[in-house]
């Protein structure tokens, strides 16, 4: 098969062809022609050598596809050959074929194409982890998030809001970027090239911050360990501003703070099935309705992925990227 290698690790121009072997299936796998892939922060990082797949994974990028199954393992039941589902890699999506875990597919929303529904499985895998098992977001509570109109920033704000009836601020850089936050739901949008710290506190006075989900960590997390309510919590997903931070642990330990995070990807798939079904049973209906959506922000034919990278790199997107795979 064809499929996409990072040749060493540097910018979008490392993004190679080349000729792979197709992928071996386990029992518990499944097969998938690749029609669309999304592209993401991680395969971003992994190209630039920060972020290494985890062992037992494929080297090939690409965390979510959609397509057809082409071949089933011998203990899977559901998806069958010839279902076209979109699903959570473990890697691999940046390929004419993907193996992946069975339970980590899903089937595409009612009329939703290829390239929509490779927009879905990794923010939204993401988001739910992170905002409703990670931090628990309760009813009517208050969620910041930072970076409202990346993938998962979308994703968490149209969740947090339809299943929870939260608050939600979210921060962006431009106006242009805040006007898509409070479109797609959030209560305010603030400017993180700003005061946003100041601007938070101005809008939530004495109640406080509940839940922060935050890409950013560094300097940042002080900051928002500050804003938490008693019983907050702050949810790393990545540390763009920095590994190391410096934190008031008296702050955390009078207050009954939680400062956690996660990385989803070296999950076993028994985890991430659980989240396939949550997603399914509560997510598909209300992107089939409507009430959530899906926002791609270029679609790009995978010969071109280089440029889907270099728009990645330059941090002007909103929503998702997804390159389109040739029938």
């Amino acid at each position: 098969m064809q499929a996409i290698e990072i040749t060493r690790p540097g910018g979008p121009e490392v993004l190679a062809f080349c000729e792979r072997p197709l992928p071996v299936l386990g029992p518990g796998d499944v097969l998938i022609r690749v029609r669309a892939a999304g592209v993401n922060r991680p395969d971003i990082q992994q190209r630039r050598g920060l972020y290494p797949p985890p062992p037992g994974a494929t080297d090939l990028p690409g965390l979510d596809v959609s397509g057809v199954v082409e071949a089933v393992g011998a203990e899977v039941a559901w998806p069958k050959l010839g279902d076209a589902v979109c699903a959570l890699a473990n890697g691999g999506g940046y390929a004419e074929f993907c193996a992946v875990p069975a339970l980590q597919c899903m089937p595409l929303p009612t009329g939703f194409s290829f390239a929509e529904a490779a927009a879905l499985p990794e923010v939204f895998f993401t988001a739910w982890n992170n905002v409703i098992w990670l931090g628990r977001l309760a009813e009517g509570e208050t969620l910041l998030v930072q970076g409202g109109t990346s993938g998962v920033g979308m994703a968490a704000i149209q969740i947090a809001k339809q299943l929870r009836s939260a608050r939600v601020i979210a921060t962006a850089g431009t106006a242009e970027k805040r006007a898509v936050c409070l479109e797609i739901g959030a209560d305010l949008a603030v400017d993180y090239r700003a005061d946003w710290v100041g601007e938070v506190e101005a809008a939530i006075g004495k109640e406080k911050v509940d839940v922060v989900l935050d890409a950013q960590a560094g300097p940042y997390t002080e900051k928002q360990l500050q804003l938490l309510a008693p019983d907050g919590r702050v949810v790393l997903i990545a540390s763009h501003l920095g590994q190391m931070a410096e934190v008031n642990v008296r702050n955390i330990v009078r207050r009954r703070l939680t400062l956690t995070g996660s990385t989803l990807r070296p999950r076993d798939a028994a985890y991430k099935g659980r989240i396939a079904n949550k997603l399914v049973a509560q997510i598909w209906p209300l992107l089939v309705s409507g009430a959530i959506r899906s926002h791609i922000c270029a679609s790009f034919d995978w010969r071109d992925v280089q440029d889907a990278h270099a728009l990645m790199d330059a941090g002007d997107q909103v929503g998702k990227v997804v390159l389109t795979m040739p029938e």
